[in-house]
């Protein structure tokens, strides 16, 4: 899943600007791309996660022992399994590796989890050890749960994990932030082809809050997002942002790919670019 940060022109600057230049407690331009960016780092930690469930499968011999990482050769794998439990760090060093998407990655990400993979339900952890997503240091320990359902999305069993989020992320100024709640992404086409990536596409829904030194925003998926790891944008998809009972949407367009949304705030429509 690759979710980008938001990159908003001048107009769409100077219109909250004008109208909240005094009210700090609204849904600001500056607030909308933090929002993006930790959207950002939510979902290259959740294909990460994925990456290594999925590796660690492969590597039991349940699914052919070929199976291909999404992970770039500057990480490191250390895996250690014992009767019951396996642990796998992915260690992408002190320098900065950086993910196919461009986003620079360092420090440890640990994923354990069962050495029954037969579970019905499939619980696995991750947590972070000095990790950081483009200089921002996160932290947090999260748990995913990952079954195979028929769904609305898709009638045909596939693959669907509630991630529970709790995360928290410094930025270099030392401004920290805060989110809870979860997300589910469910694997609507791909599943069939574990050796190819490309074919990938995820169904998204979930709610969350962010917490900022100024405030609380809450965030709902009311369509659900569409990512296609063909593509490196959400190709459809809103979500509804309420702040102080303020609410504004992001639309991510009608599945073409491209790097293009509607922002929309206070009744008015505006066109912004979606970014590293």
């Amino acid at each position: 899943m690759k979710i980008k940060t938001l990159v908003f022109g001048l107009t769409l600057s100077l219109l909250f600007l004008s109208c909240n230049k005094e009210d700090k407690s609204l849904f600001s331009a500056d607030d909308a791309k933090i929002n993006a960016n930790i959207d950002v780092i939510s979902d290259d930690v959740s294909k990460i996660i994925d990456d290594q469930y999925d590796s660690q499968v492969a590597a039991s011999g349940r699914v052919a022992s070929a199976f291909q990482s999404i992970l770039p050769s500057c990480a490191t794998i250390t895996i250690i399994v014992t009767e019951s439990v396996w642990t796998r760090t992915v260690d992408f060093g002190t320098a900065g590796c950086a993910m196919p998407n461009g986003n620079v990655l360092k420090g440890k990400i640990i994923v354990s989890g069962s050495t029954d993979f037969n579970q019905s339900s499939y619980t696995y952890t991750y947590s972070f050890e000095n990790f950081y997503h483009n200089d921002k240091l996160i932290g947090g320990n999260k748990i995913a749960v990952r079954t195979l359902q028929s769904t609305a999305a898709l009638s045909e069993l596939h693959p669907v994990v509630n991630v529970q989020l709790d995360l928290t992320i410094t930025y270099p100024n030392g401004t920290v932030y805060t989110r809870i709640g979860n997300r589910v992404r469910e694997l609507i086409e791909g599943y069939n082809t574990p050796l190819v990536w490309l074919d990938n596409v995820y169904s998204i829904t979930g709610s969350w809050a962010t917490t900022f030194p100024n405030g609380i925003h809450t965030s709902t998926i009311t369509t659900p997002l569409i990512v296609k790891l063909s593509c490196p944008h959400i190709v459809s998809g809103v979500v509804s942002i309420v702040r102080n009972n303020v609410p504004s949407s992001i639309d991510f367009g009608d599945g073409s790919c491209d790097n293009l949304a509607i922002f929309t705030f206070n009744g008015n429509d505006y066109s912004i670019v979606l970014g590293n």
